[in-house]
């Protein structure tokens, strides 16, 4: 079923969750039982990535067709512009379709740093290309764009971001997925803007629990993302006091209080960068109370 359906019938807040296709064959049966195990929180529908330039394509369709025909989970694939052609992206999307498969989230993606891709000349450059395709080729196919709380690394300001996602909504995505962030005032400061341009669609903010103070200083390298001085300096002094097992615990805390504030303020849900581990997941689910 498309997701944006799933959402409108719900009368209270809800969990989604992200994975990624396991490296090797011999770690799906350790994938599929961490999913198992989460699939306590009921989550109302599970994303799964894939590698740059589709370069595990083929493993997201078999763990989306896996996940929804035997755990029984309303499954949404990834796919991005890197490396995209409309033949490779429309055989893609009959496949899908083949298995089942109602939902794509379309995004830009990161090309590969070793180039290779003639970006100028690509008929998708941007998501909303994708998203634009996307719903011609599959009117009912549910569609998921990126939102960003915090401006895209590569945006020169907080309005052209913002006009960016509007687009990407004006080309027919139904629904939002926003990228990690750490301050829940950012969250709803993008939800406002929206609403004032105009988006009545749903945004669910993404939250990455904090699991260890390496973790979280490539994750901040790596994507852009902004983080409170406060919260970073009380991450370093958990690392000094306690290691990793410090800093989980703060992380657990400081998960358990943003998503408290989102669901206070009227996010629609919470969707879980799970990072395909359950416990953490599932002790926050605890915490905050079933949704």
């Amino acid at each position: 079923m498309n997701i944006a359906q799933r959402i409108a019938k719900r009368t209270s807040p809800f969990y989604s969750v992200e994975f990624f296709p396991p490296k090797e064959a011999a770690q799906q049966d350790s994938f599929f039982a961490e999913v198992a195990k989460i699939q306590a929180i009921n989550p109302l529908f599970a994303s799964v990535t894939y590698g740059a330039g589709g370069s595990r394509q083929d493993a997201t369709l078999d763990i989306v067709a896996r996940l929804k025909r035997d755990m029984g989970l309303e499954t949404m694939a990834h796919l991005t512009c890197v490396g995209a052609s409309e033949d490779r992206v429309g055989r893609f999307l009959d496949q899908l379709q083949e298995l089942g498969v109602d939902n794509v989230l379309a995004l830009r993606g990161d090309p590969p740093q070793d180039g290779g891709i003639d970006w100028e000349h690509s008929p998708f450059r941007h998501a909303a290309d994708l998203v634009r395709f996307v719903r011609r080729r599959c009117p009912a196919m549910g569609i998921g764009v990126a939102g960003y709380p915090a401006p895209h690394p590569e945006s020169p300001s907080f309005s052209s971001d913002w006009k960016y996602t509007v687009e990407k909504i004006r080309q027919g995505a139904d629904f939002v997925v926003t990228q990690m962030f750490f301050d829940v005032r950012e969250y709803f400061h993008f939800v406002e803007r929206l609403r004032e341009l105009g988006v009545t669609i749903p945004v669910i903010p993404g939250i990455l629990p904090i699991q260890s103070f390496e973790s979280l200083r490539r994750t901040l390298s790596l994507s852009g993302t902004n983080i409170p001085g406060k919260l970073y300096i009380e991450m370093e002094d958990a690392h000094r006091r306690g290691g990793v097992e410090a800093v989980r615990e703060a992380g657990f805390n400081y998960a358990v209080r943003q998503i408290r504030d989102l669901l206070d303020g009227g996010a629609p849900g919470i969707h879980l960068y799970t990072l395909n581990k359950s416990a953490m997941c599932l002790r926050i689910a605890e915490e905050v109370g079933r949704l």
